[in-house]
């Protein structure tokens, strides 16, 4: 729990979450087609997307891009961090029907009760937020979000995951600074790709990560009931995974 106690401070953090949407969620590999993945897999599961639950729900960027192909659908979004959902109201500052913002940790199970009123949920998104959860408590987690699904209802998770071994972590590594480097030389930055990688490596949140291979959290969805349930995009640590309630 030491961890995901360093994870709570570290995203409270106005600077730190600043830097994140500002820095890094723009120049995450393959972003784009995460999205779409998550998008194509919640329309193919065929329910209607009335109300959805964010979970971890950052700046609200997979809230969003779900409002963007859902018009009229009710979000719930949930985040442990006031500046993140200070984010995300301003970004969805003008939705209708009203989003829900709701000030929750993941890492107890009373984040539920705060939610009572607005499940069932047609779909639940996570983007980078589980990944902070000790294993026990991820587990648990899938649980409940399947208990908060309507029937059909999907689960999808962005997520940064488990190298299988140092050397892929390394590649993995490696694609992610140039895609930061990238994007900082769009912005007009002027750093080079070696203080780009120092920043990436000396990173405050780092030590907040516990990462969990893709195929062992299959199995806990697996486990909890869900079905269809598949690694749906990998890209050496990014990965889009999740399953479907059984209607």
């Amino acid at each position: 729990m030491a961890t995901a106690q360093r994870a709570d401070k570290v995203w409270k953090s106005d600077a730190l979450v600043r830097i994140f949407l500002q820095g890094v969620r723009g120049g995450i590999p393959f972003a784009a087609e995460q999205i779409d993945i998550m998008l194509r897999v919640i329309a193919a599961g065929g329910v209607p997307l009335r109300r959805f639950a964010d979970l971890g729900c950052g700046g609200g960027t997979l809230t969003r891009a779900l409002l963007a192909r859902h018009r009229g659908a009710r979000p719930t979004l949930v985040d442990f961090s006031e500046p993140m959902l200070a984010e995300a109201r301003s970004a969805l500052a003008h939705c209708d029907p009203a989003p829900s913002f709701v000030l929750a940790d993941l890492a107890a199970s009373e984040w539920r009760h705060a939610l009572a009123t607005d499940a069932p949920f047609d779909a639940v998104v996570s983007g980078y937020a589980i990944h902070h959860l000790p294993d026990e408590r991820k587990r648990t987690l899938y649980g409940e979000i399947f208990d908060l699904l309507a029937p059909g209802g999907m689960f999808v998770n962005v997520e940064h995951v488990a190298s299988s071994t140092p050397w892929v972590g390394q590649v993995s590594d490696e694609l992610m600074i140039d895609s930061l480097h990238a994007f900082h030389q769009r912005q007009g930055s002027d750093k080079t790709r070696a203080q780009v990688a120092a920043e990436f490596v000396h990173r405050p949140d780092k030590a907040a990560n516990i990462l969990v291979a893709v195929e062992r959290q299959c199995e806990w969805l697996r486990a909890a009931g869900f079905a269809d349930v598949d690694c749906y995009f990998k890209a050496f640590e990014l990965a889009v995974f999740g399953g479907r309630r059984p209607a």
